[in-house]
């Protein structure tokens, strides 16, 4: 049986949201199949952080944040480099029940939201790893609105990573 509430559900309804709610992110404002979104152009980095509760790193470059503002869940991007020894915390702390791992790479991309800010989309990179968690579910009192927090990290040179955040 499955419960409400319970991270199966969470991870259905993130799902089905993300698919929903995808769209070129090129456009600013954008009616597909009955649905209006647009980019909220006075939001950003430090708005996707805030909302996510993910501070970001010190020694961070090429930080990017933005938020895409939908009828029912606004989604929340933040994108920077930092060292992999950074990203690897930042993923700890979301406390996803699984660790870091690579993704199949048989499924289309979440509509192009990352392109808006001029970002390739993590699912298409080589080497990309992803976990997700809905943060109610691991009792996560910190992101306490936040339903679906999901992060990429994209290996660079040097012991450096780019980081790929994306919730609602």
């Amino acid at each position: 049986m499955i419960r409400r509430g319970s991270p199966i559900v969470a991870a259905l309804a993130a799902a089905l949201f993300l698919t929903s709610c995808s769209g070129s992110g090129g456009n600013e404002h954008r009616v597909s199949e009955g649905r209006d979104w647009h980019w909220d152009k006075d939001a950003g980095a430090a708005e996707a952080g805030a909302f996510m509760n993910v501070t970001v790193p010190e020694d961070a470059t090429q930080t990017k944040g933005a938020v895409q503002v939908n009828p029912r869940e606004d989604v929340y991007l933040l994108s920077f480099v930092t060292t992999e020894k950074n990203a690897e915390g930042i993923a700890a702390d979301l406390h996803s029940k699984e660790p870091l791992k690579a993704k199949k790479k048989d499924f289309a991309p979440e509509g192009e939201r990352f392109g808006h800010l001029g970002l390739p989309e993590p699912q298409t990179l080589t080497g990309t790893r992803w976990a997700g968690v809905c943060p109610p579910c691991v009792n996560d009192a910190r992101r306490k609105r936040v339903q679906w927090i999901e992060i990429y990290v994209q290996p660079l040179k040097a012991d450096r990573a780019r980081v790929y955040l994306q919730a609602f």
